[in-house]
């Protein structure tokens, strides 16, 4: 089964819950109208796109109605699935993903226990390294012994190394290790694993902040990007999660896991247009090759199509 197959099967969930509902709909209306607009906001809602997200499709969606004098319901569908796929594509690129010619980078990651930080972290580098990239991991989760033993049988499965100190060891010593291992090998790409947890926002910024002037003293002026790992299946908690994170660092971009389990795939579009942050890569899956790169008009093909 190809990627898309596999992102229109783990979309099933969200598109019975959104298509069905909205073909329902169209096929109870004669024309175009307020209670048709109704109807179709409890739906959204209900998807998960959220409130915010929800009134930026319908002022768009009653704007192009109005511009194309539209009266048949059943052309709703063809106006939504544009609408969303410009609200996804935030920089106009129409496939996003890892900048595999952008290197030698340090990537941070970041994000709560429990999204698939760990697993994201090795399918990265996996994808890395099929692009002819040398690719070195950090393990500076280090207050959980577990994330440093999870994190280390993913960099088998990639192929690649991981700089691990002991559990409670300071991150920013193995991110030095690693920087350190880093230009001694000649890496293209560093990956830095951080703590799940998010109880103490200073705390946090604190840790991101040393992190920050390890990578600035031991590797001056390289490329870095940091990525915040969210979980489809939590649907606005994730948007929540996102605008926490961003508050105290610049996000990069997103990846969403877990799409395959959630009923509450809209929460893609309510990130996009809420916090403006690309989704660059999707998971559908535990396997190795189940996070691909993230294409807005995939997304919402698979969403609309029969």
């Amino acid at each position: 089964m190809g990627f898309f197959d596999k992102l229109k099967a783990g979309l099933k969930k969200t598109k019975d819950n959104f298509l069905g509902k909205i073909d329902t709909i169209l096929a109870g209306f004669g024309k175009i109208d307020d209670e048709l607009f109704d109807e179709l906001e409890y739906i959204l809602i209900t998807a998960d796109f959220g409130i915010n997200t929800t009134t930026q499709i319908l002022d768009a969606l009653k704007a192009k109605v109005k511009e194309n004098k539209e009266t048949d319901p059943q052309k709703i569908k063809a106006l939504l699935q544009e609408i969303i796929t410009d609200m996804l594509d935030i920089e106009g690129k129409q496939t996003y993903g890892l900048d595999t010619n952008d290197v030698p980078c340090v990537i941070t990651v970041i994000g709560v226990n429990g999204v698939g930080k760990t697993t994201s972290i090795g399918k990265m580098a996996n994808l890395y390294k099929k692009s002819g990239k040398k690719v070195l991991l950090a393990a500076g989760d280090t207050f959980r012994a577990a994330a440093i033993d999870q994190l280390v049988i993913w960099s088998q499965r990639a192929g690649v190394d991981v700089i691990k100190q002991s559990e409670g060891s300071d991150p920013s010593a193995v991110l030095f290790d690693a920087c350190t291992a880093a230009n001694a090998r000649g890496v293209d790409v560093l990956i830095c694993d951080t703590a799940g947890r998010l109880h103490n926002k200073k705390n946090l910024m604190d840790e991101l902040a040393k992190m920050s002037r390890v990578v600035d003293s031991r590797m001056p002026g390289i490329t870095r990007q940091t990525l915040l790992v969210l979980d489809a299946t939590t649907g606005q908690n994730a948007v929540n999660q996102a605008k926490a994170f961003s508050e105290i660092t610049p996000v990069n971009g997103i990846i969403l896991t877990k799409l395959d389990g959630s009923s509450k795939g809209g929460i893609i579009v309510s990130i996009a247009s809420e916090l403006n942050i690309p989704v660059k890569l999707v998971g559908v899956g535990e396997g190795m090759e189940d996070m691909q790169p993230f294409v807005p008009g995939d997304f919402v093909k698979a969403l609309f199509e029969e």
